[in-house]
């Protein structure tokens, strides 16, 4: 198991012992859209109604302006604490490709986000890249969200299940807009279920989520694995498909299915920034 120690020092809360964490990796993986690194090195970004500046230096992590009890009911839950990285790694790094992966981002994670943001976040993705992504939903938030301390918070299925696609106008979303609408009126209705996803089988969660209008294969499978926790789904994009083909063409390596989405996010960050790391693994 991974050792941290949490502590509250002043005002902030201080991890040490993340050997398994990396900030910038984690952040930047195309995983979440509402942070934003600072001049310094830090992070800012908005979770729930909590908008926090992160910093990490080697194992510490310093959540600036952070209670133990916000810690305990926020921040543990969305970074994965509760999760053993270390034997996640040593499971997945059985395949070679998996571990040359690991090995050029050792301290990635896959977030715990909150189902509707995560949900309303995928449908906003769909045929963009991740800067355009973080204006769409930076703009959702700007005008739609409650104002908090620090920024806005994000706004929920209720609030724009009331709008038009003229209302949503001011976010530049295009076409995503009518599938945004449509996943808010019927979550809002509860014609969608988010609650009841948690319990439901792969296929049956997959199955329910498909019935939103513009909610495709890819969007299902992001929103259920970084907004329900669902560790053994693989979301498929331009990135993963590339790397399928080239060295799985007959599937994810038996034994890792229960933690096949968490492999997947060391592949798509090590494909898109470091493609030669799992060339130089070719397949047997």
């Amino acid at each position: 198991m991974d050792y941290i120690k949490i502590e509250q020092s002043g005002e902030n809360i201080v991890v040490t012992g993340a050997g398994n964490f990396c900030l910038d990796d984690i952040l930047q993986s195309g995983q979440c859209f509402r942070w934003e690194k600072l001049k310094d090195g830090a992070w800012h970004g908005i979770v729930s109604k909590y908008a926090r500046t992160l910093r990490q230096d080697g194992t510490t992590l310093i959540f600036y302006g952070v209670s133990q009890d916000e810690f305990d009911q926020v921040w543990y839950r969305y970074f994965d604490f509760g999760r053993d990285y270390g034997m996640v790694k040593e499971k997945l790094s059985k395949d070679d490709v998996m571990r040359r992966a690991i090995s050029y981002t050792p301290g990635m994670r896959v977030l715990n986000q909150e189902p509707w943001e995560a949900l309303c976040s995928f449908i906003l993705s769909q045929n963009n890249h991740i800067k355009r992504i973080r204006g769409l939903v930076l703009r959702l938030c700007e005008n739609f969200g409650e104002k908090i301390d620090g920024g806005f918070a994000f706004p929920g299925p209720e609030t724009l299940a009331k709008l038009t696609e003229l209302d949503l106008a001011p976010v530049k979303s295009g076409f995503r807009a009518k599938y945004v609408l449509d996943a808010a009126r019927k979550i809002a209705s509860k014609e969608i279920s988010l609650e009841s996803i948690g319990g439901m089988t792969l296929q049956d969660a997959d199955a329910h989520l498909q019935t939103i209008s513009g909610v495709g294969p890819k969007v299902s499978a992001c929103a259920l694995l970084y907004g329900f926790g669902r560790a053994e789904c693989v979301p498929r994009d331009v990135w993963i498909n590339r790397v399928m083909e080239r060295f799985y063409p007959d599937g994810i390596p038996a034994g890792i299915e229960d933690v096949a989405g968490l492999g997947q996010q060391y592949l798509f960050h090590t494909i898109r920034n470091s493609a030669e790391m799992l060339e130089l693994s070719a397949k047997k």
